[in-house]
């Protein structure tokens, strides 16, 4: 990989005061390990927590040389990563779940495909290769169905939209990010979509994901906001509307 390159990794966060240190720094072990050929950093964007979340991110950043913390007083995980991107983009910009349901060992063939000249990378728990453990009969009928629609409705070939773990380069963070319009859990979706649609490279990586029994993800009430964008994406077609991005 090229030395210098900058490397930012979001991590958006709601009342997770449980888990976020030991991610946070579990996750900075491994960057220090594993991807020291990057200038990297570690942002944690607290969406409007009600717990300490906040407090103990800024604890962390004062600790952390690498890591630093932001707040924003709206929820919304698509708000937090746009956020965290665009006011400092980095060469490589990624965002992944707290919980690091998704093997840390998969990062460095996502990130790297980026350098290779790939413009959005994901992992995917449904590419060939990739192992999952643990997830509910709900989830799984509920993500299945919804890749599906997205196939149907329009013939993209991206097999996982929702998987917490992405990277894109700057140019997508300049140039398409800031007409991403949805704010939410949509956003990766949006996205995906929009970003194939113009002719984008996504690549794909199989990632071995564990499910988090203490998830906060209300997996009905996504599901509801995910088709309402879906159907929003089908009758405006924004991609028809010229590139988004000068490829």
């Amino acid at each position: 990989m090229v030395k210098n390159l900058s490397l930012n990794v979001v991590i958006p966060v709601y009342n997770e005061e449980k888990e976020l240190e030991e991610s946070v720094r579990t996750l900075y072990r491994f960057l220090s390990s594993e991807l020291g050929c990057f200038d990297w950093n570690i942002t944690i964007v607290d969406n409007a927590s009600i717990d300490r979340t906040y407090a103990l991110a800024k604890t962390l950043a004062s600790k952390l040389t690498r890591v630093r913390a932001l707040h924003l007083d709206q929820k919304g995980r698509g708000k937090a990563v746009k956020h965290a991107w665009r006011q400092a983009p980095a060469d490589v910009n990624a965002y992944m779940d707290v919980d690091l349901s998704t093997d840390l060992k998969c990062f460095p063939p996502l990130v790297g495909s980026l350098v290779r000249g790939y413009d959005i990378a994901i992992g995917s728990r449904n590419a060939r290769g990739a192992r999952v453990y643990g997830r509910s009969l709900l989830r799984t009928i509920t993500s299945k169905t919804y890749i599906l629609l997205i196939k149907l409705f329009f013939w993209v070939h991206f097999s996982d939209a929702q998987c917490g773990f992405k990277a894109v380069t700057k140019k997508v963070v300049e140039e398409l990010v800031p007409g991403i319009i949805d704010d939410e859990w949509f956003f990766d979706s949006e996205l995906l979509i929009v970003g194939e649609k113009i002719g984008l490279r996504i690549y794909e990586e199989p990632v071995s994901w564990i499910d988090n029994p203490g998830s906060t993800v209300r997996v009905m009430k996504t599901a509801q906001g995910d088709l309402k964008g879906l159907w929003r994406l089908f009758i405006t077609r924004p991609w028809k509307r010229g590139n988004h991005l000068n490829t």
